[in-house]
Parts: C-alpha cells; sequence; structure tokens
C-alpha cells in the first residue's frame, strides 16, 4: 500500500536566507513545532536521528543539496512494513520568493492502517511546520 502527503508554501525571502534557516538544525527546537530535532552528519548515505511528530526513527540520507533539497528515507522495524522517503525540496522562483516543498512518500503493508492518523495528524503538523518557517524565514527581525 503507497500513501503521499504533499505540501507547499510560498516563501517571501531569498534562496540563500530560507536554505540557511532550513540547515540551522540545532534551533529547530526553537521554532519547529513538528521536527524537534535533527542530528547526526547530514550527508548522502548517512544514517541520522530524526524527533519528529512525537516518534524518534534513524533515516539515511539519500539527497543533501544545496539550495535544492534535503530527502531521507526511513523504515519501521524493517523495509517495507512502514516506510517514509521524506522530501524537502526548494524552487527559486527568482522574483525574491522561495516555493517550499514538504513531502512525504509512505509505503508498506501497515500503510493503511495508518492512513486516517496521516491525513488527521501528520499532514497538519507538515502545514504547522511549514507556516511556522515562512513566519521565520519572512521575519526582518530574525538572527538570520
Amino acid at each position: 500500500m503507497k500513501k503521499h502527503i504533499k505540501t507547499q508554501i510560498t516563501i517571501s525571502a531569498p534562496i540563500d536566507k530560507v536554505w540557511k534557516i532550513f540547515t540551522d538544525f540545532k534551533n529547530y527546537p526553537q521554532w519547529n513545532p513538528f521536527i524537534k530535532s535533527i542530528k547526526g552528519n547530514i550527508a548522502v548515505g548517512e544514517t541520522i536521528k530524526i524527533n519528529a511528530g512525537g516518534m524518534g526513527f534513524k533515516p539515511k540520507v539519500l539527497r543533501f543539496d544545496s539550495n535544492q533539497e534535503l530527502r531521507w528515507i526511513g523504515k519501521l522495524l524493517m523495509k517495507g512494513i512502514f516506510d517514509g522517503e521524506h522530501i524537502f525540496q526548494f524552487v527559486d522562483n527568482g522574483d525574491g520568493t522561495v516555493t517550499f516543498k514538504h513531502e512525504e512518500k509512505f509505503s508498506g503493508i501497515l500503510v493503511g492502517l495508518f492512513s486516517k492518523k496521516l491525513d488527521a495528524e501528520t499532514k497538519p503538523g507538515f502545514e504547522e511546520m511549514n507556516a511556522r518557517f515562512k513566519e521565520l524565514c519572512e521575519n526582518k527581525n530574525s538572527q538570520y
């Protein structure tokens, strides 16, 4: 079974500022209501530690391209039970704004069991994170 949650938001800030704030992982607890922490060496092939949506897990980094994308894949117990490929993409619109795309592709035998919870809790969690991220990026008085 598969499920795909897609969200996006337009941020009125230059791409460099947006990326700098996004990759300042140590400050996530200060502003991020969904992803409480990201720890480890953020590099392709590395396993990192994430605390998000009230759960801790250790996904593998698939992509980490400056000003463009961070992507990881995690699993519950073992591959095929409940897997999630989390994707953050940054599109420089060329007009001083950035489209921030935040999505996750779920697959595995337990996806159907968790489908309603993903719609009721995970998608709103993504949207809340996106709104707080936009607010921080657009704040002229922030430390960035």
